[in-house]
């Protein structure tokens, strides 16, 4: 049994590139809404509420994270792919350069501004990453893993984001307008984004032609 997901076999320029452009988008995505302090994701206020209760950066524990996530695939026999791997690392050290190079905000209209930009940035990033093929998230690959044995996709999604939200809460993270903002307005945008951006396979296209 191979450890990795094979690597797509067709466009592999395009869909490198879409991958790359796509994790440095979602870290730029992912802190700005941390610096515009009205709130963050589920999964941001897990890791900004283990930063503030450990010490460390935010991004740092996003990998950490993404580490955890990932040994929870294996007893669910589940298996990365190259763009997983690379979302566990890349997206994690982009969210503190973002941190260190783009100011805290604290007057409302500028808060917003980034919230927005930065919720926008996400859903468009989401849809270049997943698109390019290269395999899930590690986040995403364990909702699907587990909804593969017989759940509702939707239910294993609400139950691990309720649980990370409310365990980053406990430990500090920030919950406000913004986690609402992002929950109301990602599932619209992915619904867009991700068929828009996906590379179908030459097979695949000469199917879906009349």
């Amino acid at each position: 049994m191979r450890l990795l997901l094979p690597l797509p076999a067709e466009r592999l320029a395009l869909r490198s590139a879409m991958l790359l452009t796509g994790l440095v988008a979602y870290g730029v995505s992912s802190g700005l809404i941390l610096q515009a302090n009205l709130g963050v994701d589920p999964w941001d206020v897990l890791h900004q509420g283990l930063a503030r209760t450990f010490g460390g950066q935010v991004g740092t524990w996003a990998i950490i994270a993404s580490v955890f996530v990932l040994v929870l695939w294996i007893p669910l026999r589940a298996r990365p792919g190259l763009g997983t791997l690379a979302n566990s690392v890349i997206v994690g050290l982009v969210i503190n350069a973002t941190v260190w190079l783009v100011p805290a905000q604290h007057h409302l209209p500028w808060q917003a501004g980034l919230l927005v930009a930065g919720i926008v940035l996400n859903g468009l990033a989401t849809g270049l990453y997943i698109g390019a093929g290269f395999g899930p998230g590690p986040r995403d690959g364990l909702t699907t893993a587990i909804a593969a044995r017989g759940h509702q996709i939707r239910v294993v999604r609400t139950l691990i984001e309720v649980t990370v939200l409310a365990a980053g809460w406990l430990l500090g993270g920030s919950v406000g307008a913004g986690t609402v903002l992002y929950a109301a307005l990602i599932g619209p945008i992915t619904h867009r984004t991700i068929p828009r951006f996906t590379l179908k396979t030459k097979d695949a296209e000469r199917v879906a032609t009349p």
